[in-house]
């Protein structure tokens, strides 16, 4: 019996820090649950060229081969490689998948010439296309959750109700990767110097809120049980040596119940871990950064975004600079956590004193753990801000958008009343002003602060479009990249 084989292709980032691919790790196990044959290449990792992964498409042959991706890096990686695996896939369809293919199958597939798309969560979806392939009946009309391509015409099919108890999603195939490698890659925020391997997890999928520069793959939130996150980490802590975590939810903390519980189980099960996680600032008091702090919290991250009660209010923020402040000093006041203070500008309703503002809050209230600049908001396909862009003629559609797109540190739209070369003239004199700051209360080396600090001059002057930003590079690679 023919259970299928399938290739997921990790494609390059062009960068030597690279996450976990969890969306490829629970699709690569739930099929292999079903009996296929799965294999992993890691193009991020290694950085092989789309040369090295036509000799090896030659050399093999799948029924499927899937490709998941982000918009931003969609013209600068996915595309090219669409066309070496079209060229070279012999009969296997070509799946792609994720924020970046979702939000526009239509354009996605005519633009790639790919056979299907997963809108959404796609574990269901790729089990009912594998099953159909090796069937050999081809009939996508009938699979939920898809779009899908028969030479000029392209077909959106309903979509399919996402999993509702996300236990039952059986945990990552971490064993068909280099978790070597993937647990060295990156050094996250709140990382101990001395704990060298870290790993990406995430405990819950979705958000509450409807954030104008955000898409979601599924509205809503769905959480795992604290049972089935617990034996995930004991997994990862015993079998393959991981001491810090990254939990990518974008609400990890939902509420203090949930968080007591958390620290309850941990402490049975004998786990002393570090971790940094994303939350929202409305349940944020001094009792839940204690509790957090006990947990092995060693950073948080806060969605900011502004210190104006009005572009709050237009991004669909849902919260107020009162909440955001009430948020910041309850974890600087306990200590322990660092905290990742995230500004946008640029969004409807900010002006050059909203700016302003925004730099003011940083300065304030930094714990000067990471280098923390602003950035403009991008409209991704699917975001508000997308379809805000197209109905006030600033955008025409995805087209438009890439070719517009070629950083997410730049402004793609402009949504404010500032003339562009007046925004970057501001934009710039503020992160300068927060990168000399950060280096005054960290280190002094001022040297190292002027370098940054050129790599941003020549971003926004259109002479260094590949760098992106401060946060996610060490000193060295700073220098490295001046």
């Amino acid at each position: 019996m023919n259970n299928g084989r399938v290739l997921f292709i990790v494609h390059d980032n062009h960068q030597e820090f690279n996450y976990f691919p969890l969306g490829v790790g629970y699709l690569a196990s739930v099929l292999r649950g079903l009996g296929a044959e799965v294999e992993i290449y890691c193009q991020d990792l290694y950085h092989y060229s789309n040369d090295q992964l036509a000799d090896f498409l030659d050399e093999n042959s799948y029924d499927l081969i899937g490709v998941g991706f982000l918009a931003a890096r969609f013209r600068e990686t996915v595309l090219g490689l669409c066309e070496v695996v079209n060229r070279h896939k012999k009969n296997a369809w070509l799946m792609l998948g994720g924020q970046g293919a979702s939000a526009i199958p239509e354009y996605i597939l005519q633009t790639t010439r790919a056979d299907v798309v997963a809108i959404g969560d796609a574990e269901l979806a790729v089990a009912d296309l594998l099953r159909e392939k090796t069937a050999g009946t081809q009939n996508l009309g009938g699979i939920r959750g898809i779009a899908w391509r028969r030479g000029e015409e392209v077909n959106v099919n309903p979509r399919q109700a996402p999993v509702r108890n996300l236990d039952e999603i059986p945990f990552p195939a971490w064993d068909l990767f280099p978790m070597e490698d993937y647990s060295r890659s990156v050094k996250f925020a709140g990382q101990p110097e001395d704990v060298e391997k870290s790993l990406a997890v995430i405990s819950s999928r979705g958000c509450i809120n409807s954030c104008n520069f955000c898409y979601r793959l599924e509205s809503g939130i769905r959480v795992r049980s604290v049972d089935n996150v617990i034996e995930e980490l004991e997994i990862l802590v015993h079998t393959y040596g991981i001491r810090y975590f990254i939990f990518l939810d974008e609400m990890f903390i939902l509420n203090k119940k949930r968080l007591l519980e958390f620290e309850d189980k941990l402490q049975r099960n004998g786990l002393e871990i570090g971790f940094s996680c994303a939350a929202r600032v409305d349940i944020i008091d001094h009792e839940l950064v204690e509790i957090l702090k006990r947990c092995g919290c060693l950073f948080v991250t806060f969605g900011i975004e502004s210190t104006n009660d009005r572009v709050l209010q237009l991004m669909n923020k849902n919260t107020t600079v009162e909440k955001n402040i009430r948020a910041v000093e309850a974890v600087n006041a306990v200590g322990g956590i660092g905290v990742s203070l995230n500004l946008l500008w640029g969004n409807l309703g900010d002006t050059e004193e909203t700016l302003r503002s925004n730099v003011d809050f940083i300065k304030r209230y930094n714990n000067y753990q990471q280098v923390r600049t602003i950035r403009p908001p991008t409209p991704y396909p699917g975001s508000g801000l997308y379809y805000e862009a197209i109905k006030r003629g600033l955008l025409r559609g995805p087209e438009d958008f890439f070719d517009k797109f070629t950083n997410s540190d730049l402004y793609l739209v402009n949504f404010t009343d500032l003339p562009l070369d007046k925004f970057y003239d501001l934009l710039y004199e503020a992160n300068r002003e927060l990168i000399l700051d950060h280096y005054q209360h960290t280190n002094g080396d001022m040297v190292e602060a002027e370098g940054l600090i050129k790599q941003f001059k020549g971003l926004y002057c259109g002479t260094n479009q590949s760098f992106r930003g401060a946060r996610d590079y060490t000193p060295q690679e700073k220098l490295q990249r001046i």
